[in-house]
């Protein structure tokens, strides 16, 4: 009797322990099914208890970064009063965003609805945080969609898998956001609605995945061939393989003159000269074009340009009462640029320099910004085309950066002796805005750094491996968006998975290229400006007028500030004087954005150091129209008596030569008949004083049309 009483004593426990076996399994657990819960209901937003501060005295992480703390907040502040486990469906967690209860916000949760539902069946289970589980796999179908017709619904799925089961559709508890709401509708019950053709991104965030989706329908119904147009190399395969896919047809070539001012202006921020104009014009080997790229990518004017340009990238200006650091600088970048150093050997430089700033250029890198966490963000937005900013004070909402990467790459850049001596001392750290402790240092998305070396150095060798695409990504990205006006990723220093380009496999095509030929950036430009699809004309036909990002056509873009300033002095012959020196410095030398030189302010350009980059610039603003139309910008050149207008007058020449001479000035080609005929009856008939006033408004018209004014 007794072993019976024990034996169904025993059968009781093994099956009360059994049922709370089965409970626990059964339990909701909170990080990966509650946190879902606020993010898709926006309680964990920015705009809502995600915020710095939180709402309304309750604080989560955004976007449910930080679990651990969300789970304290929830269930132990306020003595636990957020819960109501005898009574679920009363908790002031529920009754709140059901509307049962004000609290300043809108109605995030319908009470019958599976996120409400979620929590009161949370709740009942004793409101547990649960074991840990690790997301391991997440697939989205369909990642990238090809239609024909609009407007067509598409349903999005999402599939997970954890480490501790089998894979769980959580559609239900994904959020998507479309970057354009006009073109795509996103309902309730996560059917995606098409209604505009084009190229279309959905966003899919779920725990802390974030991935893009392509929503993609042709912009015509008539499918079209591009299969037999001209490819010059890798480029034109893939601008062919999207436009056919988009159905866009593509403009007709550009002429050789609108070629060959592109191309000038875009390599050399220069227009061409008459005599190289004459020589490319009367040469017809096929060759022609290659080797005029080649021959002015070896020029002074090239090395300025772009010494220029990679000095907005780097945020480069003087130091108040220090110009010498900013000069070894500037002169150390245009003698890399110049000797065709590779840019990875560039990077390993700038991140590593060391010794006294008036000598060693590259040691003047950290001395543009202030202290450590800035040093950081310099070197995402140079070397990854990333913004880092946004992890400082909660992991980024569009990336994969934590607060954790944030602090502790600023933490590799701590201990850096800012002076005119730039050296790594033995002591510096920043705080861990999370943890409030001192971060350790780490390369971002990477691993953590231990011991006390120079980890400046396994950030150089990372950023430069083989196996890192962000600094060849970065880059051919901002060179494709200097020849092409605008880039495959845009903004350029936006280079993220939920920010994607236009063209995936060109860009990764082209960051190949780019290592496979030593970090040559002269090598991808000319692969860039010997392209067909670089020679396209900006011409537009009805079929493609709205492409304004898949290169069937030229982009018109307006000359930047310092390419306007020594265009229009090439055009009139009258150089600027800047800073109080000797006429015949070109603007584009003038690499200190602090520098004195009213031309070059006048028509907008960036005088604010730290936010000076390449997108900054730019002479389209009303203040530099009006310049432009009424300023001494250019009518004090017409008038001027050394000026070439007023030379060519004092010579004699006839109205048609000096027609013909400003249109190859302006515009790298002759007038067309049409255009000499109209400019020549407004000539006649007119005395001396008349015909010279004739002849400056003439210049004048010319320097103030977009032809002028824009690349194209």
């Amino acid at each position: 009797m007794v072993g019976t009483k024990n034996a169904m004593m025993k059968l009781l426990i093994l099956t009360g322990l059994l049922a709370s076996h089965v409970e626990m399994a059964l339990a909701v657990n909170f990080d990966t099914e509650i946190i879902p819960v606020f993010t898709t209901a926006g309680c964990n937003a920015g705009a809502c208890h995600g915020a710095a501060a939180g709402r309304g005295g309750f604080h989560l992480s955004l976007l449910g970064a930080n679990a651990s703390n969300d789970y304290e907040a929830v269930v132990h502040e306020l003595e636990g009063r957020r819960i109501n486990q005898t009574h679920p469906e009363h908790s002031l967690l529920l009754a709140k965003p059901t509307g049962i209860l004000d609290h300043g916000g809108d109605v995030a949760l319908d009470d019958d609805s599976p996120g409400a539902k979620r929590l009161v069946e949370w709740i009942r289970s004793g409101a547990p945080r649960g074991e840990q589980r690790k997301l391991t796999h997440f697939e989205i179908t369909p990642e990238r969609y090809l239609g024909t017709e609009v407007p067509v619904d598409v349903r999005l799925q999402v599939t997970a898998r954890f480490d501790d089961g089998e894979p769980e559709d959580v559609t239900g508890w994904t959020v998507f956001t479309a970057a354009d709401p006009i073109a795509v509708d996103i309902d309730s019950q996560r059917m995606a609605r098409i209604t505009r053709r084009g190229q279309q991104v959905v966003i899919a965030r779920f725990l802390n995945r974030v991935v893009p989706i392509q929503l993609n329908i042709p912009f015509s119904e008539n499918p079209i061939d591009l299969s037999g147009e001209p490819r010059a190399n890798f480029i034109d395969d893939e601008v062919l393989k999207i436009l056919s896919e988009l159905r866009i047809p593509i403009s007709p070539p550009a002429t050789d003159s609108d070629w060959l001012r592109r191309v000038t202006l875009d390599l050399t921020g220069r227009l061409p000269d008459p005599a190289s104009i004459e020589t490319f014009m009367a040469d017809q080997d096929r060759d022609r074009r290659p080797r005029y790229v080649e021959s002015i990518m070896s020029n002074e004017a090239f090395n300025d340009y772009w010494t220029l340009r990679f000095s907005k990238l780097l945020r480069m200006h003087s130091q108040p009462n220090d110009k010498d650091g900013f000069n070894a600088y500037s002169e150390w970048l245009r003698e890399e640029i110049r000797k065709g150093a590779g840019l990875d050997q560039l990077a390993i430089q700038l991140l590593t320099a060391e010794g006294d700033s008036h000598i060693v250029g590259p040691a003047n890198f950290g001395r543009m910004i202030n202290d450590a966490r800035e040093h950081a963000e310099l070197a995402g937005h140079f070397f990854m085309g990333m913004r880092l900013g946004c992890a400082n004070c909660h992991n980024h909402p569009l990336d994969r950066w934590t607060q954790d990467d944030y602090h502790g790459f600023a933490a590799v850049f701590a201990r850096l002796e800012r002076g005119r001596i730039v050296s790594l001392t033995s002591r510096g750290a920043v705080t861990n805005l999370r943890t409030n402790e001192p971060a350790v240092p780490r390369i971002p998305g990477e691993r953590d750094l231990s011991g006390n070396a120079d980890f400046r150095h396994d950030v150089a060798h990372w950023l430069t491996s083989n196996e890192n695409r962000y600094f060849a990504r970065a880059t051919v990205n901002r060179l494709w968006y200097a020849m092409f006006g605008r880039g495959l990723v845009e903004p350029t220093d936006d280079l993220r998975e939920t920010n994607p380009p236009t063209h995936p496999e060109l860009l990764e095509r082209l960051a190949d290229d780019f290592v496979d030929h030593g970090y040559d950036f002269r090598h991808t430009l000319k692969q860039m400006a010997l392209s067909n699809a670089y020679g396209r004309s900006g011409q537009l036909i009805d079929e493609n007028r709205s492409d304004d990002r898949f290169y069937s056509h030229a982009y018109r873009r307006l000359l930047p500030p310092e390419v306007l300033v020594d265009a229009i002095a090439d055009v009139t012959g009258i150089a600027d004087r800047f800073d109080g020196q000797v006429t015949g410095i070109r603007a584009v030398a003038i690499v200190d954005p602090l520098a004195p030189a009213p031309s070059l302010d006048i028509l907008g350009r960036c005088t604010k150091a730290k936010e000076c980059d390449e997108n900054s610039n730019t002479a389209g603003g009303l203040s530099s129209q009006l310049h432009l139309l009424n300023g001494e910008l250019i009518n004090r050149k017409l008038t001027d008596k050394e000026g070439r207008l007023h030379q060519m007058i004092h010579d004699s020449k006839s109205d048609e030569q000096i027609i013909r001479q400003f249109y190859l000035l302006a515009f790298s080609r002759m007038p067309i008949t049409e255009e000499l005929h109209h400019w020549s009856n407004r000539l006649s008939d007119s005395d001396a004083s008349e015909r010279r006033s004739k002849l400056e408004d003439f210049v004048w018209s010319l320097l103030n049309s977009r032809a002028f004014l824009e690349n194209h």
